[in-house]
């Protein structure tokens, strides 16, 4: 009969900072300035699934407290962040992966709105853009912002819904491909690219 192992320290530390937090919405990470203290063996890989030394982290609660306490800092790096440390993790492609879709209205009065794999639920406008990038296979890959310079992957499956909403449309003088969100038209690509 094998014994677990024991708990790594960096992971306990981070929850026992966090304990004491208020239960309700996200913490304030944004106003926390502690001590950086260096980089952990914690990586979210391009599928959103994360891992601690190697291994995937299967509780799913351990992964939505850590997501809710993630920041992007100016220099590129993303941190774990509480009151009381800051700790580097590897990020693969985005921090979050968007996979489930709601679209409601048509033209520039649509609505779509995402839900991520650790359940935030993000309604796509001005503040919360869809971005479109080309991967290394050449393939579309859309993003979504949804907090604090974090964003979130859409999935291959809708990415095709997306670019079905698609339409042509001038924005600055040029024709481009892209589709109307919470008010705002969001640019796929030129239209000739396309």
């Amino acid at each position: 009969m094998s014994e677990d192992p024991a708990p790594d320290p960096t992971l306990s530390r981070l929850g026992a900072a966090l304990g004491d937090l208020p239960k309700r919405g996200l913490p304030p990470v944004e106003r926390w300035n502690p001590p950086y203290c260096g980089p952990i063996d914690i990586r979210i890989a391009a599928d959103g699934t994360w891992h601690h030394n190697g291994s995937p982290i299967r509780r799913e609660k351990m992964v939505k407290l850590f997501a809710s306490i993630l920041r992007h800092e100016p220099d590129g790096r993303t941190v774990l962040v509480t009151p009381v440390e800051s700790v580097g993790i590897t990020v693969d492609d985005a921090a979050f992966v968007a996979v489930e879709m709601a679209v409601d209205g048509t033209g520039e009065g649509r609505r779509i709105s995402f839900r991520t794999n650790v359940d935030d639920l993000v309604s796509v406008d001005s503040e919360h853009a869809l971005r479109f990038e080309k991967g290394a296979d050449g393939a579309l890959k859309p993003y979504l912002h949804v907090r604090r310079s974090l964003w979130a992957l859409v999935t291959r499956a809708l990415t095709y819904d997306l670019v079905e909403l698609a339409e042509e449309r001038t924005v600055a003088g040029r024709r481009w491909l892209g589709l109307w969100a919470g008010g705002t038209f969001h640019t796929i690509a030129p239209a000739e690219a396309a």
